[in-house]
């Protein structure tokens, strides 16, 4: 009975962990600017890029430096985005569903969401 009791609890907790941020994600809807946040931010970005490098194999402090102002950009122009309805569903879909939260690819999206939502499909 315990088994199937400790079972049960992880197959419904297990799922859940999935739907959330990744650790040290610093939302940009609710950023205030504080020195405390601004250093979660760049302690975020740096580590998943650490992250990438390492997943891809590549090791070279310029590509880095590249990678990590770009994430930092697009952070600062996502803290003043015109759609927050918009950023909220890029966020679910890019962060709590998939694990391609680096702020430069919600950034990506989020901007292509904005455009394509103004297109229909015609001949």
């Amino acid at each position: 009975m315990k088994k199937t009791l400790g079972l049960a609890t992880l197959l419904i907790i297990l799922p859940l962990t999935s739907l959330a941020a990744p650790a040290g994600f610093v939302d940009p809807l609710t950023f205030k600017g504080s020195e405390a946040e601004k250093a979660s931010v760049i302690k975020y970005i740096q580590t998943r890029v650490q992250n990438e490098m390492k997943v891809t194999g590549m090791n070279n402090a310029s590509t880095a430096r590249m990678m990590e102002e770009s994430n930092l950009q697009a952070f600062k122009t996502l803290t003043s985005a015109e759609s927050k309805d918009t950023l909220k569903k890029v966020i679910d879909n890019y962060c709590n569903r998939i694990d391609m939260c680096g702020y430069a690819t919600l950034k990506l999206m989020y901007e292509k969401e904005l455009k394509d939502s103004k297109k229909s499909l015609s001949w």
